[in-house]
């Protein structure tokens, strides 16, 4: 009788971590998509994203040009597609650019991604280099140091 209550505590207690563990990624998640405007927050999955990843990574952001021709408008980086302003007290100026834009939402996916590997911001510049160039002038967005 014993041995069978040991597994059964073994489950139990492995069920009470998996319903913490999924609790906790919701409320970050939320806490992060709260943080975003309505119409980002009803934006397609992708572009929500990308949304959140400025909000939480703005100096990373900040590091890598976009492609799309919105130089032409004043955007300094990929992150301005995004975010027009952070005030000294945290409030976030957002941008709709890019949430009628694919190539500034892929360029911060592939940022994402390329980070989540452990690439440096030196090589993740040059691979958005190498894959955005062909569609148009960068923004004057300066090279990361590492």
């Amino acid at each position: 009788m014993r041995l069978l209550r040991q597994p059964a505590l073994v489950l139990l207690l492995l069920a009470g971590a998996l319903v913490l563990a999924a609790c906790g990624g919701s409320a970050q998640n939320a806490t992060s998509v709260a943080a975003l405007p309505d119409w980002a927050r009803s934006a397609p999955p992708r572009v929500r994203e990308a949304y959140q990843y400025a909000v939480a990574n703005p100096e990373e952001l900040k590091k890598y040009p976009c492609y799309c021709g919105c130089g032409a408008m004043g955007h300094t980086s990929n992150l301005s597609c995004y975010i027009q302003d952070i005030a000294p007290d945290g409030a976030i100026t957002f941008d709709t650019h890019a949430m009628g834009c694919g190539i500034c939402v892929d360029i911060t996916q592939d940022v994402m991604r390329l980070k989540a590997e452990g690439k440096t911001s030196l090589a993740v510049r040059t691979y958005v280099d190498a894959q955005y160039s062909p569609f148009g002038p960068p923004t004057d967005t300066p090279l990361p140091a590492e």
